[in-house]
């Protein structure tokens, strides 16, 4: 019996540990269906989903096919005995195909409602396939995601802020910021969601209250019903708001609403559920019939349908945002120039005003002691009052003055 010397065949890669979180949970298994198939603990399963600890051997193989990643595409090749190195064949990384890619037809969409309400913004334009991203430059591409999302993703946050103005103003900061970081954005596995996340990160600041055009919302609806909806909206707390337009108005499952909010599966599905309860309490009635076993109703067809409804200006061209952009790149790069050589002026004229010996600094001032105090006139007695008049009645001039008077 022998021994092979070419080392262990390379293991079949695995996404981030947060992503195979993602995907268990899009497969609605949990850490203990998982542990049970595989043959370990649900520790273990935690530790390979926590960055802490990752699967090897046949069980890295289960886990991959339990959690649906990609299968390897590996190459026909001659058996083991026809090569001589004893050893089985092995896996090239890029033949892999990536987690989640698209499908021929074109890129992947936020999945729809059963009802077709969705604020999702479609990725085609209707005059057919949309082209491969290898085929496009970095401007064709970027004018492409620009007016497939800009228009869907302005409605969006219309109804997280109330704001048409603000909400224009977040969707060009966001295309903005993706146009001067665009080769992360493009290697990106959602553009489009990368774009949607930074607007509602803009939107939602609360440095907005400071300013003055917004501190008053628009407005309201002329419609009592889309009135109410709306405020009851706007009346929810933030991240419930955001929960709740990501899950019933963009159509996203509650794996990727939880993780484009950065919290649990089940701190989403509860924020989830008591938004819709509050808004089902301001509501007259609700026009979506409540899904068996899932609470309060979906708000698809009523976020839908008021986001149509409104009248949103329409975003300004993807040319003059990437203009927009290179300027904001360009002035920011100007400014830390001029900060620089501010910064270098200063330290130079210190450099040469400061002192280059030891000054002995000055003694501390001592009090002098022994001289008497000032004195003034004392109080005239009735002598000294009667001799002052007198002699203010005499002439003051003249030889009188010199010559003395002898009675």
């Amino acid at each position: 019996m022998t021994r092979s010397t070419t080392g262990p065949a390379p293991t079949d890669p695995l996404p981030s540990p947060k992503e195979r979180r993602r995907l268990r949970e899009a497969r609605e298994l949990s850490e203990r269906q998982v542990a049970a198939a595989v043959g370990v603990t649900a520790a273990t399963v935690r530790a390979w989903e926590t960055g802490r600890a990752s699967p090897r051997g046949r069980r890295r193989a289960a886990y991959s096919r339990l959690i649906g990643c990609a299968e390897p595409r590996t190459a026909p090749s001659r058996p083991a005995e026809e090569n001589g190195s004893g050893t089985m064949p092995t896996v090239e990384p890029d033949t892999l195909p990536a987690p989640d890619a698209p499908t021929p037809d074109g890129p992947t969409t936020d999945s729809p409602t059963p009802d077709g309400a969705t604020l999702a913004t479609p990725t085609q334009d209707g005059t057919g396939p949309t082209p491969q991203p290898g085929s496009l430059t970095a401007e064709e591409a970027y004018d492409d995601l620009y007016g497939r999302t800009a228009p869907g993703l302005t409605r969006q946050v219309f109804l997280l802020t109330g704001h048409r103005g603000l909400a224009v103003e977040a969707v060009e900061h966001a295309f903005r910021t993706a146009w001067q970081r665009w080769p992360e954005v493009a290697r990106d596995r959602d553009p489009a969601g990368w774009v949607r996340a930074a607007s509602y990160e803009y939107a939602m600041s609360p440095w907005h209250r400071l300013r003055r055009s917004h501190r008053r919302t628009d407005p309201p609806p002329e419609d009592p019903a889309r009135r109410a909806l709306l405020d009851a909206i706007l009346g929810l707390p933030p991240s419930y708001r955001r929960t709740l337009l990501l899950h019933d108005g963009v159509g996203l499952g509650l794996p990727e609403t939880a993780a484009e909010t950065e919290a649990s599966t089940h701190a989403a599905a509860c924020r989830l559920l008591n938004a819709r309860a509050a808004v089902a309490e301001l509501l007259p009635a609700p026009a979506d019939a409540a899904d068996p076993g899932t609470g309060p109703a979906p708000l698809r067809g009523p976020l839908a349908a008021l986001s149509l409804a409104e009248e949103v200006p329409a975003p300004p061209a993807a040319r003059v945002v990437r203009a927009r952009g290179e300027r904001v790149a360009e002035l920011w790069t100007r400014a830390a120039l001029y900060f620089g050589v501010v910064l270098i002026g200063a330290t130079a004229f210190t450099l040469h005003t400061a002192p280059t010996h030891y000054e002995e600094p000055l003694a501390p001032a001592e009090r002098v002691g022994g001289v008497p105090p000032l004195g003034g006139p004392e109080k005239l007695t009735p002598q000294d009052l009667t001799l002052q008049k007198a002699l203010k009645g005499e002439l003051a001039h003249g030889p009188e003055r010199l010559v003395p008077h002898i009675p």
